[in-house]
């Protein structure tokens, strides 16, 4: 891990495309301000975990659950093929 010191106002670059700023210091917290492109996500490291053990579980559920929650959403087992069918002699 690099650790640096930085006052109010000053920043970090991170590549060409991302820039870190120190914007408050108060008490024990900082404010940090992020610019990067935005088809980059950025997200608080609690939020981060939480989204992480959330996919965790989902990829964890029962296929019944799955299929009830399809059901309850109006949803069809599987979605119409749109290709004719393929023949076997090509």
């Amino acid at each position: 891990m690099l650790i640096l010191t930085r006052k109010e106002g000053e920043g970090i670059r991170i590549g060409d495309h991302i820039r870190i700023v120190l914007v408050q210091l108060k008490g024990n917290q900082a404010r940090i301000g992020i610019e990067c492109p935005n088809d980059l996500r950025v997200l608080r490291e609690e939020l981060w975990e939480a989204i992480r053990r959330a996919n965790i579980e989902a990829m964890a559920a029962d296929p019944r659950q799955v299929e009830d929650l399809a059901k309850q959403a109006h949803f069809p087992k599987r979605p119409p093929s749109k290709d004719p069918p393929r023949s076997s002699e090509s």
